[in-house]
């Protein structure tokens, strides 16, 4: 049985965790933005930093940006629905 504390905390926890999901889906889109509407320009500033080509550097960003939705999907939104199926179910 769980208390009203307890309760009170997956509550919490869970729009914590919501929060975090939708702030790092904002991050990823503005990830995307940027590469989309200044690839060129970032390719320029990172060839001159590392020996890059275009194809090392699409790479690298695709990879980031797949780690960084799993990230989000793995740690925010699948525990918050986890949460919220426990709490309905206490509920009824």
């Amino acid at each position: 049985m769980m208390t009203q504390e307890q309760n009170l905390f997956f509550e919490r926890l869970a729009a914590i965790l919501i929060r975090c999901f939708f702030m790092t889906i904002a991050l990823l889109f503005v990830w995307f933005a940027v590469f989309a509407a200044a690839g060129e320009f970032v390719y320029d500033v990172h060839s001159l930093w590392f020996d890059l080509e275009w194809y090392d550097l699409n790479l690298i960003f695709y990879v980031g940006m797949a780690v960084l939705k799993i990230t989000a999907l793995v740690f925010f939104l699948f525990p918050y629905i986890a949460i919220r199926l426990v709490l309905r179910e206490k509920k009824t």
